[in-house]
């Protein structure tokens, strides 16, 4: 129940920060922002691929930038990023 409460605060914490304008959505900019450490938390759809998946946990664990599995697919994050596009992988930036 307590974890349920503390992703419910960061789903919300998360729509703030989509409304603000301060997520960087897609692959390749998200490992780029990754990389030069100018994301503070990085979101990942359940069904993102392995390969990238792979990739964002290593650089993440690098710049020690928390990964955040998100239990919702990539459409369902789409949607939720009010997108007309599936979204794998975003992250929140500094």
């Amino acid at each position: 129940m307590a974890q349920e409460k503390e992703l419910g605060q960061e789903f919300k914490d998360l729509r703030v920060k989509i409304q603000e304008k301060k997520v960087v959505i897609g692959a390749e900019k998200v490992l780029k922002e990754l990389k030069a450490k100018r994301v503070q938390k990085v979101y990942l759809a359940s069904n993102c691929p392995a390969k990238l998946h792979e990739d964002v946990k290593y650089y993440a664990s690098v710049a020690e930038i928390p990964v955040v599995d998100m239990a919702y697919s990539n459409e369902e994050l789409g949607v939720f990023c009010k997108k007309n596009f599936f979204v794998s992988v975003l992250a929140i930036a500094e």
